[in-house]
Order: C-alpha cells, then sequence, then structure tokens
C-alpha cells in the first residue's frame, strides 16, 4: 500500500533527524539544530495550513520566538530541549508584549513531550497557549500525518524526500528478516501440503477469538507452509544462535508498534505484512525478487508468527500443535 510506503519513510526520517540532533548535541554540535528551525516550520505548515516563517529571516536573533505566522497570529518555538523550563523561559520573554493576540506553539524536535501536555505553566504576559493542543512533539507530528489523507500524505513524503533526501539506501544495514526470505524464496514451494503438526481447529479458534474472520482466507493459503518455514528456521539456526528468534521479534514489535495505530484487527494484520516488506526491502542483504514472491514470503512469515503466538492474542487453552 501507498500509504504504509509513505508513512514508513517519513517515520523513520522524522526519528533519524531527532536521534541525529540530540547525539550531536551531546558533543555540541549543533548545526542541525539551525537547520531544522525552518524544516520544521515548513513541516508544519504542510501539516496545520499555517504560514510560519523563521523570525530570524525578519529579525535576527529573536528571543522565544524562532517562527512568526502573521496571517494566522501563531508564533512558535522550536527546540530540542523538552522541559517544562524551556517552555517557561520562553513565554517569559518580553518579545510577547509586541505579539499581543497571537497564540504559542512549543515544537519540541526531540524526545517526548506527553507529560508536558498535562502541566500548568507560568504564563506572564498571558499568552494564548494550550499545552494539550499546542505542544508539538515528533511522536505527535507523526499521529497528524498518520492520519492524513493519502493525497496530502504524499505531500508531507515528497517534501520529507526533497529536504532529507534519499541517502537511506547507503546506510541500510543487514537484516535477518532479509536473509531468511533469501533462504524462503529458493525453495519451491509449489508441492507443499498441510503441515501435519498444526491443529487446524486450534488456528480456527484464534482466528475467531480475534476477529479475523476477513484474513482467515491467507491464513488457510499459507498455514501450509508452516513445517517448510520451520525446516528453514533451524538451517537458518545454525549460522547462529537466537536468529529465528530475532525475525519472530522483530514481527512482534512492528505488530505492538501496529496495535497503537491501528482498531481493526484485519487492519493490523495487512498493515503488517506491507511494514515487514519494507523493512526487508531497506535492507542491505537482500536479494531482490519480484514483488509478488516478496508478498508470499512475507505472508508466510506472518501467518506463522500468528500460529507461534507471536502476533495476537491467544484464546485460552490454545495449543496450535498436535500432541502425538
Amino acid at each position: 500500500m501507498n500509504r504504509s510506503h509513505f508513512f514508513n519513510y517519513i517515520e523513520e526520517k522524522l526519528n533519524s533527524l531527532s536521534y541525529r540532533i540530540k547525539s550531536r548535541g551531546k558533543i555540541n554540535l549543533l548545526d542541525l539544530n539551525i537547520y531544522s528551525e525552518t524544516f520544521f516550520a515548513e513541516l508544519v505548515n504542510l501539516l496545520l495550513d499555517c504560514e510560519l516563517k523563521n523570525m530570524n529571516s525578519i529579525k535576527q536573533n529573536t528571543e522565544g520566538i524562532d517562527l512568526v505566522d502573521e496571517k494566522n497570529k501563531i508564533i512558535a518555538q522550536v527546540s530540542s530541549t523538552c522541559t517544562k523550563q524551556k517552555i517557561e523561559r520562553s513565554l517569559e520573554k518580553k518579545i510577547f508584549m509586541q505579539y499581543p493576540d497571537f497564540s504559542f506553539k512549543f515544537i519540541a524536535i526531540v524526545g517526548e513531550a506527553d507529560k508536558l501536555r498535562t502541566s500548568t505553566f507560568t504564563n506572564p504576559y498571558s499568552v494564548s497557549f494550550s499545552p494539550k493542543e499546542d505542544i508539538y512533539d515528533v511522536k505527535k507530528l507523526l499521529n497528524i500525518i498518520l492520519n492524513l489523507s493519502i493525497d496530502k500524505q504524499k505531500k508531507v513524503y515528497e517534501f520529507i524526500k526533497k529536504e532529507l533526501g534519499s541517502d537511506i539506501d547507503i546506510v541500510k544495514m543487514d537484516s535477518n528478516l532479509a536473509t531468511i526470505i533469501n533462504i524462503l524464496s529458493l525453495e519451491d514451494l509449489s508441492g507443499t501440503v498441510d503441515s501435519s503438526e498444526i491443529n487446524p481447529f486450534e488456528i480456527s479458534r484464534k482466528i475467531e477469538f480475534n476477529h479475523l474472520f476477513g484474513v482467515e482466507f491467507v491464513i488457510d493459503d499459507y498455514k501450509v507452509y508452516y513445517s517448510k518455514l520451520d525446516e528453514k528456521y533451524k538451517e537458518f539456526d545454525r549460522q547462529g544462535a537466537n536468529k529465528s528468534l530475532s525475525v519472530l521479534s522483530v514481527i512482534r514489535g512492528q505488530y505492538c508498534r501496529l496495535l497503537r495505530e491501528k482498531e481493526s484487527a484485519e487492519d493490523i494484520f495487512f498493515s503488517l505484512i506491507d511494514a515487514i516488506i519494507q523493512i526487508i526491502k531497506n535492507s542491505r542483504n537482500y536479494v531482490e525478487i519480484p514483488y509478488e514472491e516478496l508478498e508470499m514470503c512475507v505472508s508466510i512469515l506472518v501467518v506463522d508468527a500468528f500460529i507461534r503466538c507471536k502476533i495476537f492474542k491467544n484464546p485460552e487453552g490454545y495449543n496450535y500443535v498436535i500432541t502425538r
């Protein structure tokens, strides 16, 4: 899905930028902080339909204010320091006397601001400022992006790609997910029959328990590869301890992330396949295969993780393996 592609790219780029700002700040390299003021101004403009401009283009080193939108009467500060003290130091600047009818927004580009949104702030100039609504961090911006229309999400994606570049390719890293896909893609799966080790009744119970009726056909199609994949996992583990466990852990980690973003179990299932595909395609050691084959192999991994209790809730007494 394009939506998944757009969001995954945006999420990786913004979190990467935030991490770099934080790590470089520890060794007093602050150039990214300066460039980020204009970058986040344009990003917020896209997300909130504002017309924020960098105040330094109007008046150099304006205390407490980085961005201003004269039309919508908004002033804002972009900061890599996400603390109550930082916000209060901004609110006490005398420059606010020049903007009596403006609202104030605080954009934290490092760290999470959840606790700050429930705090009370000293506001000596009575600037219009609601912590719950007017404090932004990368997570809040990503939540806004996640719920945009596909057309607007594409505009944000194109902006991020243009501004931050597509240099993700040169920093690709090996992944065990890509390795197992490379192994699985070389197998002839055409003659695979139902795995005698698994209990189809238990799998049906788990499908019903999680309201996954809309993806039951996918699970039925790919559960037959359980034994074949189990063989490949054992072969994979001969290359090093915990390799198959790491694959299942990544799948579970993506599932847990999607639990916070999606309401429908069926949406989570299909989005999980999309997310794993993107991780594999962004892996340096991935040997490219036709997309249809990649999607099939990833579906096998996700259905296998479903069977093995790594994703979705298990009904009471669930045991997918037939006792011999």
